[in-house]
C-alpha cells in the first residue's frame, strides 16, 4: 500500500504531463489550458521538441538532447570528442559544461537571429533552458547565471577547449567536436583540462514563431494510457519466465539436496548443509561473480556449452541460473527442517509395512511437511523473483532478453525515470503479494491432510 501510494504521488504528474519539468522548476512552471508545459513563459509541446515564446520573432523545433558522445577514431581520424549533430549541420546548438555554455547558431538560421542581439540571445537563451529542464533524464541542466557565449563561428576557443561545429567527420555525418588547441583529447583519463568537460549538448532548429504548432498534452485517463502504451513490457515476460523455469528446478533440487543429504553419515550431512546452504550468506555479486568463473568463455565447460550452440552467459538461461543458485537454500532448508520434524517411528512403521523409500518420500513425508514446503516455495519464489546482483553479473543487463524487473528498476531509475522505476516497483510487489497470498491459501488447505493424520 505504501509502494503504491508513493507510486500515486511521483507519478501522477507524470500521467497529467509525460514531460514535467524536474522539481526545482516546478514551482516556476504552470500549465496554461491544459495544452502545453509552460516554463517561465515558455510554451514547450508535450513531447518536448517544440518550443515557443510570446512575442519572440522565431520559435524552436526538433530539439533533442545528446547525453553522451564518443571519443573514438571516425573513419580512422581522431577528431576530439564527438557529439553526433546529424546529417545536416544546419541546427543550433548549445555546449554544456560546469561554468560556462557555448551556443552555435549557423549562418542557415541568419534571418531569424543575428549573434549580439541581446533580445535574440536571451530568447533562445531560454528556449535551451525550458527544453533542457523537460528534457532531463537523469543528468544536469544548463545554468542560467554562468556566462553564455554566442557564435556564428565553426570554431570557438575558451579555456584550453576548441569546440569544433558542423565537423563532416565522415560523409553525411556531421559533429560537434571537442578538443585541445593542437586537437589533443581533453576528455580522456589523462587530460588536464577536468574542470571544463562537457557535460551534455542540445540541438534544435530556429523557425518563424508562426510556423510552430504545439501539440497538445493529455491528461487524465488519456495521459495514464499513453504512459501504459510507452512503457517496455519484456522486463515482465522475462521475470515471469525466469522466475516460472527457476522455481521447477529449485523446487526438485532442493527436495531431493534435502532428502540426501538425511540419508548420508552425519559427519558428511554438516559439510553437504554448508555447501548447500553457502548461496544463502554469500552476496549475490559474490554468486555471479563465481558463477561468471565457472561458466566462462575461458573455463571448459564454458567453453564446451559455447560449442554445443548454447552458451550460458549474457544470454536468458543466465537468468534461470542466477536465480535457481541464490534460491536455492531457501527450498532446501524449509523442506530440510520439514523433514528432520517428522516421527522417524512412523516411517519405520511404514518400512514395516512394505512401503518402498520413494512410497514413503511421496506419500507420508512430502504431505505431512507440506505446509514447510509451501513456505519454501514462497520464499524461494520471492528471492528468485527479486534476484539482481547475480543476474546483473551473470546474465547483463540486455533489453528483451536478460532485463528483468530488478534490473529494469535499477536502470530506469539510474537514467532518471523514475516513473517507470516506480511502476515496475508497484507492479512487483503486488504481484509477489498475489503469488504469496495464492501459495498461503493452497498451503493451508493441503495441511488438512496433516490434521486429519494428527487426529
Amino acid at each position: 500500500m505504501l509502494a503504491a501510494m508513493a507510486f500515486a504521488t511521483a507519478a501522477g504528474p507524470a500521467f497529467a504531463d509525460a514531460t514535467q519539468p524536474s522539481e526545482e522548476a516546478s514551482s516556476a512552471a504552470s500549465s496554461q489550458d491544459d495544452e502545453y508545459v509552460s516554463v517561465e513563459g515558455v510554451e514547450v509541446s508535450a513531447d518536448g521538441r517544440e518550443a515557443r515564446i510570446e512575442g519572440a520573432s522565431f520559435a524552436v523545433e526538433s530539439f533533442h538532447r545528446a547525453q553522451k558522445g564518443s571519443n573514438n577514431d571516425i573513419e580512422g581520424t581522431y577528431v576530439g570528442y564527438a557529439y553526433y549533430e546529424g546529417d545536416t549541420p544546419d541546427a543550433a546548438v548549445a555546449v554544456s559544461t560546469p561554468n560556462y555554455v557555448v551556443v552555435h547558431v549557423p549562418p542557415a538560421f541568419s534571418d531569424l537571429f543575428t549573434v549580439g542581439d541581446e533580445a535574440a540571445e536571451s530568447y533562445l537563451k531560454r528556449y535551451f533552458v525550458a527544453l533542457d529542464d523537460v528534457a532531463l533524464n537523469g543528468g544536469v541542466v544548463f545554468g542560467e547565471d554562468i556566462p553564455w557565449h554566442f557564435t556564428d563561428d565553426d570554431s570557438f576557443e575558451t579555456d584550453g577547449i576548441v569546440y569544433r561545429f558542423g565537423v563532416e567527420a565522415a560523409p553525411g555525418e556531421f559533429y560537434v567536436t571537442v578538443a585541445g588547441p593542437n586537437g589533443e583529447d581533453v576528455m580522456g583519463d589523462d587530460a588536464q583540462t577536468t574542470d571544463n568537460r562537457p557535460t551534455h549538448v542540445d540541438f534544435c532548429a530556429l523557425v518563424p514563431s508562426d510556423d510552430v504548432v504545439i501539440e497538445a498534452a493529455p491528461t487524465g485517463i488519456e495521459a495514464f494510457a499513453q504512459f501504459l502504451a510507452s512503457i517496455d513490457y519484456s522486463p515482465l515476460w522475462i521475470t515471469l519466465k525466469t522466475t516460472g523455469t527457476a522455481i521447477v528446478f529449485i523446487f526438485v533440487l532442493g527436495l531431493a539436496a534435502a532428502y540426501f543429504s538425511l540419508r548420508i553419515p552425519k559427519r558428511a550431512q554438516d559439510v553437504a548443509d554448508a555447501i548447500f546452504t553457502i548461496p544463502m550468506v554469500l552476496p549475490p555479486t559474490v554468486c555471479g561473480f563465481l558463477l561468471l568463473l565457472a561458466l566462462g568463455r575461458n573455463t571448459a565447460l564454458g567453453q564446451w556449452f559455447i560449442d554445443i550452440g548454447f552458451p550460458l552467459i549474457f544470454s536468458w538461461p543466465a537468468t534461470v541460473i542466477a536465480a535457481i543458485v541464490v534460491a536455492f537454500p531457501l527450498m532446501y532448508r524449509n523442506a530440510r527442517g520439514a523433514f528432520e520434524g517428522l516421527d522417524p517411528n512412523m516411517l519405520d512403521a511404514a518400512r514395516t509395512l512394505g512401503w518402498s523409500n520413494g512410497k514413503i518420500f511421496l506419500k507420508l513425508m512430502l504431505p505431512l511437511s507440506w505446509s514447510s514446503i509451501a513456505a519454501g516455495t514462497v520464499l524461494s519464489f520471492a528471492r528468485a523473483l527479486g534476484e539482481f546482483g547475480a543476474t546483473l553479473f551473470l546474465a547483463g543487463n540486455y533489453a528483451g532478453v536478460t532485463r528483468t524487473i530488478p534490473i529494469a528498476i535499477y536502470f530506469e531509475w539510474m537514467s532518471g525515470n523514475i516513473e517507470v522505476a516506480l511502476f515496475w516497483t508497484v507492479i512487483i510487489i503486488i504481484f509477489s503479494f498475489i503469488v504469496i497470498l495464492f501459495i498461503n491459501l493452497w498451503g493451508r488447505r493441503t495441511t488438512k491432510y496433516r490434521r486429519r493424520a494428527e487426529s
